[in-house]
């Protein structure tokens, strides 16, 4: 259920009962002046369930309940520290999140549709504010811990209170580099796209089109499904050339063509609030022929014959030529792995076309001109340096130390994280529902003389039949 929903309900109803006295939903907590409905950890109990493909213990509601509390006092100390979450910053994460979805249809919108059983509107609505939420929450728990850091002693202290026999055992792990170009479109390609955004000014002022109208048809990114609107934003939230020409425009005014790194724009000011604006676009990207790739290739080809024989080093050739819309670029081009945050990967956390480039390759050396795709679809060129290789073995101090290290940091910010929790909770009002004061995870929440708790019939939520 949307959370502004569910909180006027528990604003306006949790002790009311309409004529049919029908129960649809129950204030199970409060912390500070968030709610947690029943529904709510009910809905997260099932979504585990069938994701476990077996009956769950009732216990797990405790665990359940417990974590939603930390989140909702993590969400209402990021309203005391005043932590912001914009409009836009929801509106790119949902626009992010949908055209994942869409992707994995196929972009077909009526399966969409038919999944969720309302228009991609509605879906983006219902979920606005549980995005925003969790958006103000992983930022508050990045606040907390941001100052945490580990020392050579700590680590050196962590992995020695280790047992011996409970090392753990690495499998052989490479650290691989990457130098990584963006293919651009020729002269020819990129004149006749500003030609047609130029056609399309035209139409739209002449009044044969309306600038909604163009987007929906033309425009190269998800906000075409909305007409362009990128919704309200204000400064900072967009690439500099675009905002410079939003930010000059009076409202219901277009701009002429403007160039990024995201193609050419055409932009259309909605309307102006202090500070924030909001804004309409369309896009459109210049497609990169088969020759414009071959002539990449060589250039990155040529790059790479010059860090071979010493001319100047990877991350040099990383600094001056990279593409620095890439991770590793910020990182003298070592490439992270997602799954475990660090730079080493296990053969099986490697795209097997990195694998099969690296298989053979000595250390420090060179793989050839690979293709391959950035998330936004954009063809991407790439050559690979195998960095390190280990080979299968248990875990020591001096050939693990990043991983230590990691492992030490991550514990002493939990720790942190829970002693934070444990001073909010002695000076934040909660009140918990009675049924789960059993609940080992809840006895903490309720040791406080403070704190309350309220029986279950105190916050139902009825409807109005």
């Amino acid at each position: 259920m949307n959370h502004i929903l569910a909180l006027l309900l528990c604003l306006t109803a949790s002790s009311v009962f309409a004529q049919s006295g029908a129960v649809i939903d129950e204030v199970i907590a409060r912390v500070g002046s968030e709610y947690v409905l029943l529904s709510e950890l009910e809905e997260q109990y099932a979504l585990a369930e069938s994701q476990s493909n077996e009956a769950l213990p009732a216990e797990a509601r405790c665990a359940m309940l417990d974590q939603t509390l930390v989140g909702k006092l993590l969400y209402n100390q990021s309203k005391l520290d005043s932590i912001e979450v914009t409009d836009a910053e929801v509106e790119q994460q949902l626009n992010a999140r949908i055209d994942r979805i869409l992707s994995y249809m196929g972009g077909d919108i009526n399966q969409f549709e038919d999944y969720y059983g309302q228009s991609i509107t509605a879906t983006k609505e219902q979920f606005r504010e549980d995005l925003r939420e969790q958006l103000a929450v992983d930022r508050m728990r990045a606040s907390v811990v941001r100052e945490v850091k580990v020392t050579p002693a700590e680590v050196k202290n962590f992995f020695g209170e280790i047992p011996r026999d409970s090392l753990p055992y690495f499998n052989s792990e490479v650290e691989v580099g990457e130098l990584v170009i963006r293919p651009t479109a020729n002269d020819s390609t990129r004149a006749a796209v500003v030609e047609r955004l130029e056609g399309l000014r035209e139409q739209i002022m002449a009044g044969a089109i309306t600038f909604e109208e163009a987007a929906q048809q033309n425009s190269a990114d998800g906000s075409a499904r909305g007409g362009g609107d990128l919704g309200w934003t204000q400064r900072g939230k967009f690439v500099a050339e675009f905002e410079a020409a939003a930010y000059n425009l009076d409202p219901e005014e277009i701009s002429d063509v403007v160039e990024t790194e995201f193609g050419y724009h055409l932009i259309k000011l909605q309307g102006r609030r202090g500070n924030s604006i909001r804004v309409s676009h369309i896009l459109l990207q210049p497609a990169i022929t088969e020759s414009d790739m071959e002539e990449s290739r060589m250039f990155l080809d040529s790059i790479a014959n010059l860090i071979k024989v010493d001319s100047f080093s990877f991350s040099y050739a990383v600094k001056r030529f990279g593409y620095d819309k890439v991770q590793s670029y910020n990182n003298d081009g070592r490439m992270s792995n997602p799954a475990s945050g660090n730079t080493f990967f296990e053969i099986g956390d490697l795209d097997p076309d990195v694998y099969f480039a690296i298989d053979e390759l000595q250390l420090d050396s060179l793989s050839g001109v690979m293709e391959f795709r950035a998330p936004t679809g954009d063809p991407l060129l790439r050559v690979v340096q195998l960095q390190s290789r280990t080979s299968p073995h248990r875990a020591t101090l001096s050939q693990d130390y990043a991983k230590i290290q990691d492992a030490t940091r991550n514990a002493k910010q939990q720790q942190y994280l829970s002693d934070w929790i444990q001073e909010k909770v002695g000076s934040t009002f909660i009140k918990i529902d009675d049924r789960y004061a059993a609940c080992p995870q809840i006895r903490t929440w309720l040791e406080d003389s403070r704190k309350i708790t309220v029986g279950g019939s105190d916050g139902k939520v009825v409807t109005g039949k």
